[in-house]
């Protein structure tokens, strides 16, 4: 990714206005609705509504989190022979678009540098009409011109064109077995270094309120997922919003990886809901040793994490939390007898 372009992401886009715009200043208009209004805030819609309470009811304002398609568009290959290909469709919370298109890409395996973009930007007005279906076409048009980012790789780069028509296989909605799933990670995923990080039990108490007090947005809506990076002393470091759990993590990721942050090795990552294969996928990618969900892991995520020693705890709450791998690296409690065969309190 060239100065320039890394320059403008860290100034939050004050200049060349086709590649970044600022995230708020260029963050997607909402569609026609009848109803709702567009708010000041880029990621909420207001609308009217009838809140009932009893018996009685009264017309107040409410807050929507705003929920528009984003299609990822890819441009690779030699300088004499480049070629663009549409390689998803997502439905996220408009704002750090350019910072979901890299995350996206650095953990599925596409790039593992930075310096591997030459350039992230809107695509404007120009939408794949004939790689998308008639009704995603509908969706990206519904709203605003700027529902496509475009990435261009840097000439040299190579991409695995099979990963790109198998649409990014190794995600847990595609069906194909957990051994396949761990396979296939361990084909793409980055070295791992010895994992070192550690806390302790009565940090990761605080730690969801910590995420709550700094989501502004989910206080207005109560509709979006949080993803958040805490280092050892429990300080938050970054934090995204989203609609899709995926892709709030692919915006906190992205956001360090254009900002060469990357491997994170000295940060747990915080997820508000549950923790799946594809977090935790997300996760190995972008070198976390943690990760810690306040909602349940699946068994397809727990395998994750044996396999590539990742502390994954879940079911966070104010006074209790389930280790599922790791437990030797979270200190400040006391074992106890309970046998194996007792069940879990989640």
């Amino acid at each position: 990714m060239n100065t320039s372009i890394a320059a403008q992401h860290r100034r939050n886009g004050e200049s060349e206005p086709e590649v970044h715009r600022g995230e708020r200043a260029s963050a997607m208009k909402a569609p026609s609705y009848t109803g709702p209004s567009q708010s000041t805030d880029d990621s909420m819609l207001q609308t009217t509504v009838q809140r009932v309470a009893g018996q009685t009811s009264q017309q107040v304002l409410d807050s929507l989190a705003i929920e528009e398609p984003l299609e990822i568009q890819l441009t690779y290959g030699p300088s004499n022979s480049r070629r663009m290909r549409s390689i998803s469709v997502t439905m996220r919370t408009p704002g750090n678009d350019f910072d979901l298109a890299a995350g996206f890409l650095m953990t599925e395996g596409v790039i593992q540098d930075a310096n591997d973009i030459e350039q992230i930007a809107y695509a404007g007005e120009f939408f794949s009409e004939g790689t998308q279906s008639p009704q995603v076409m509908d969706m990206l048009k519904l709203g605003s011109k700027q529902n496509t980012v475009r990435v261009d790789l840097a000439a040299e780069v190579a991409v695995n064109v099979g990963s790109l028509q198998r649409n990014f296989y190794t995600t847990s909605s595609c069906g194909i077995c957990g051994k396949a799933s761990l396979l296939a990670l361990r084909t793409v995923c980055p070295p791992r270094a010895k994992n070192d990080f550690r806390v302790d039990a009565q940090l990761l108490y605080d730690l969801p309120g910590r995420l709550r007090a700094s989501q502004g947005v989910f206080d207005r809506t109560g509709g979006l997922h949080a993803a958040g990076l805490f280092d050892s002393a429990g300080n938050l470091s970054a934090l995204r919003e989203d609609v899709g759990r995926h892709n709030a993590v692919d915006k906190l990721i992205g956001s360090e990886f254009l900002a060469d942050r990357t491997p994170l090795r000295d940060r747990l990552l915080l997820l508000s809901g549950r923790a799946s294969f594809e977090l935790l996928q997300k996760a190995l990618m972008g070198g976390l040793p943690m990760v810690v969900a306040v909602g349940a892991p699946s068994s397809l995520a727990v395998q994750v994490a044996k396999e590539f020693d990742i502390t994954l705890v879940g079911f966070l709450r104010e006074d209790h939390f389930n280790i599922y791998h790791g437990s030797e690296r979270i200190a400040g409690y006391t074992p106890t007898s309970m046998g194996v065969g007792d069940e879990a309190e989640n």
